[in-house]
């Protein structure tokens, strides 16, 4: 049996935040296996995020195994964020 994807609680905020200022945004977090959370599309370009909420502990932050190989194993580009400054910074 499938277990639910787990999605953090800033999520939501970051995808609203995000659409407001001219992206488009999918949340892929269903996915699961290590596929990052979102996909953002900004200018033209897509951008991977893997959303990690800034209010957990940083114990709770860290990326789960199969986090961690998808992200070794991708040849494109992929980030870790918490906010929407995080986001816009990655993309430019």
């Amino acid at each position: 049996m499938k277990r639910a994807a787990r999605v953090d609680d800033n999520q939501a905020d970051l995808v609203r935040e995000l659409r407001a200022v001219g992206a488009s945004v999918h949340s892929t977090a269903a996915l699961g296996k290590g596929f990052p959370d979102l996909a953002v599309g900004w200018h033209g370009k897509t951008y991977l995020f893997e959303v990690k909420d800034p209010a957990k502990p940083a114990s709770r932050r860290r990326l789960t195994p199969d986090e961690e190989r998808w992200h070794q194993a991708w040849a494109g580009h992929v980030a870790v964020v918490e906010t929407l400054e995080d986001c816009l910074a990655c993309m430019g």
